[in-house]
């Protein structure tokens, strides 16, 4: 893992991981819309691997109430709620997520999946303490189909990024990345593959950098 954002950079975003919280546990509000591979990689990231004792889900929202990651947040024991946004104008529904959502106090708000581009309506009550993790580098590919668009233009590698969401389209700065080595992927479900297996480990290990670098100030390094 690389990551990219020196402790500097990172006093001057707005995030706030655990500041005045006493040392308690950073509280996760995880966001998806479909099965949430990443999100049982974070729930179980805060049982059993690097997020323990650092962080707790305190919930886990999707805006699709039939959402299968909905239901195996559940069987985790995470609190779930869920708002349908088919047919709802974009800013009027972030607004209704956002105060949905800030009744669970999370300090951290982790996308997982969740298929819908934010508006300032759900951007700014939330500013600075949004996550997001990008199949690809954002500098080089935005939006959907990233793992499409590494099998399709036969890339040797590609990389995994955790970024701030900002109100562009996977535009906020680059907090770590990572290479994912594609030599030998013939087929687009080989590079999904790799692909998630490096999501699922660098989500949990960048946010619990972001947590820990508060107390240890801890800089750039691989």
């Amino acid at each position: 893992m690389q990551l990219l954002a020196s402790f500097e950079q990172f006093k001057q975003s707005t995030l706030s991981f655990g500041e005045g919280a006493g040392g308690r546990k950073v509280r996760l509000a995880i966001l998806l819309s479909g099965r949430g591979s990443n999100m049982l990689a974070l729930v179980e990231a805060t049982k059993t691997g690097v997020l323990k004792d650092l962080a707790e889900v305190v919930v886990v929202f999707s805006n699709k109430p039939d959402a299968p990651g909905l239901a195996f947040a559940a069987e985790q024991g995470c609190p779930v709620a869920s708002l349908p946004s088919q047919g709802r104008k974009r800013e009027a529904f972030d607004a209704e997520a956002a105060a949905l959502l800030q009744q669970y106090r999370p300090d951290v708000v982790v996308l997982a999946g969740y298929m819908r581009i934010l508006s300032p309506a759900f951007i700014q009550p939330f500013a600075g303490r949004i996550l997001n993790i990008h199949p690809a580098d954002t500098h080089q590919h935005q939006g959907l189909h990233a793992y499409e668009w590494a099998f399709e233009n036969q890339l040797s590698e590609t990389k995994i990024t955790v970024h701030l969401v900002d109100e562009g389209l996977d535009t906020g700065p680059i907090l770590a990345q990572q290479t994912v080595d594609l030599r030998g992927a013939d087929t687009l479900a080989e590079v999904e593959r790799r692909g998630l297996a490096v999501e699922h480990e660098l989500y949990a290990r960048t946010l619990a950098w972001l947590i820990t670098s508060k107390q240890y100030g801890l800089i750039d390094q691989k």
